[in-house]
C-alpha cells in the first residue's frame, strides 16, 4: 500500500477578479474551493491512475472534514490524526497579479504526534509512504527525522518530496525518490543550474548521499531522472501552461505509483512525466483521460 502524509493539509481557496485594488471592497468573478497539500494531491493523481493509496496526516474542523468529504467522494480511503484547531485555508488571489495568502496551520501536541507515530508503526515493509510539504509551525519541518525514522524502522520505503535542508536530512534514510527542480537542486549547492550537464553532475550528489532514483523537474525544459545505473531525460512536451500548483505532486505520483506497480524504473519515469505535464496543462489536477493522452507524447532517451 501507498500512504500519503500531509503534515499541514489547507482548503485552496481560489478568487479570480480581474483587478485588486487595496482598501476598496473587491469582487471576484469566480472561485473555486480544493483539497490542497502536497500528500493529498498525490493521493488524488495515483486515485486516477487507478493505483490503490490512503491519505494521513492531520486534520481538523469543518476545513478538515471539507477535505476528508473531497477525498471519500473521489473513493481515497483516509486515516488521518484529528487535532483541535481548524485546518489551515490558502487564498490564491488570480488577478492581473497573483497572490497568495497561506494559513500557519493548527497546533499539534505532542500527544498527536505521537499517535501518528503509532500508527506508522503498523506499517509493513512492502509498504511506501510518500512524505511532501512543510509541517505546522510549532512542529517545524525538524519533525519529519522521527517520522521517516519510524517508517524505515519497518522496512517500508520512503518518498521525500521537501526542499532544502530537509530534503538532504532525508537522504540519511535512502529514500526511493527525491525530486528538487532545478532551481532548489542549485539552491542546495549554492549555485544557479541551467545546463544539463551540470544538473546532472548534482542530482548524482544526491544519489552519493543516500537517494535511490532522482527527478529533477525543469519547468519547461524537461525533467532528468538519475538512477544508479543510468541517467534519462524526458523532452518537453509542447502545451499551454495553466497550472504549476500540483504538477510537481504530480510527477512524485505518477513515478511512485508505476514504479511500485512494475518495478520498471524506466515506465515510471515516464508516467511521472505525463502526470506532471498533464497537470500543468489542467485548471487542476489532470484528469485520468488527459494523464492517458499525454502519455502517448513522452519521449526520453538515455543519456
Amino acid at each position: 500500500m501507498i500512504y500519503t502524509v500531509t503534515l499541514n493539509p489547507s482548503i485552496d481557496f481560489i478568487v479570480r477578479l480581474d483587478h485588486v485594488e487595496a482598501g476598496a471592497v473587491n469582487r471576484m468573478t469566480s472561485d473555486d474551493k480544493y483539497a490542497g497539500g502536497k500528500g493529498i494531491n498525490v493521493s488524488r493523481i495515483l486515485k486516477r491512475l487507478d493505483i490503490a493509496n490512503s491519505a494521513t496526516g492531520y486534520i481538523g474542523g469543518f476545513t478538515g472534514a471539507f477535505i476528508e468529504d473531497v477525498l471519500r467522494d473521489e473513493g481515497i480511503p483516509t486515516c488521518f490524526v484529528r487535532v483541535d484547531e481548524d485546518t489551515r485555508i490558502n487564498v490564491k488571489i488570480k488577478a492581473d497579479q497573483e497572490t497568495e495568502i497561506n494559513g500557519t496551520g493548527p497546533y499539534i501536541s505532542e500527544t498527536k504526534v505521537q499517535e501518528l507515530l503509532d500508527f506508522l508503526d503498523c506499517l509493513k515493509a512492502d509498504d511506501v509512504v510518500v512524505f511532501a510539504g512543510s509541517a505546522p509551525a510549532n512542529l517545524g519541518n525538524a519533525i519529519y527525522k522521527p517520522l521517516i525514522s519510524k517508517v524505515r524502522s519497518s522496512g517500508a520505503q520512503v518518498v521525500c518530496d521537501f526542499e532544502g535542508q530537509t530534503l538532504l536530512d532525508s537522504l540519511a534514510y535512502q529514500p526511493l525518490l527525491v525530486k528538487p527542480n532545478n532551481h532548489e537542486l542549485g539552491a542546495i549547492f549554492g549555485l544557479t543550474l541551467t545546463d544539463l550537464e551540470d544538473i546532472e553532475h548534482y542530482a548524482k550528489k544526491l544519489l552519493e548521499q543516500g537517494a535511490q532514483h532522482v527527478i529533477i523537474s525543469m519547468a519547461g525544459d524537461g525533467a532528468l531522472l538519475v538512477t544508479p545505473d543510468a541517467s534519462y531525460f524526458a523532452k518537453p512536451i509542447k502545451g499551454e501552461v495553466k497550472n504549476s500548483v500540483g504538477a510537481g505532486d504530480s510527477m512524485v505520483a505518477g513515478f511512485t505509483g508505476k514504479l511500485v506497480e512494475t518495478s520498471d524504473v524506466l515506465e515510471a519515469f515516464k508516467w511521472g512525466v505525463a502526470c506532471g505535464t498533464a497537470t500543468t496543462f489542467s485548471d487542476d489536477l489532470a484528469t485520468a483521460d488527459f494523464i492517458f493522452e499525454t502519455y502517448q507524447k513522452v519521449e526520453v532517451e538515455k543519456r
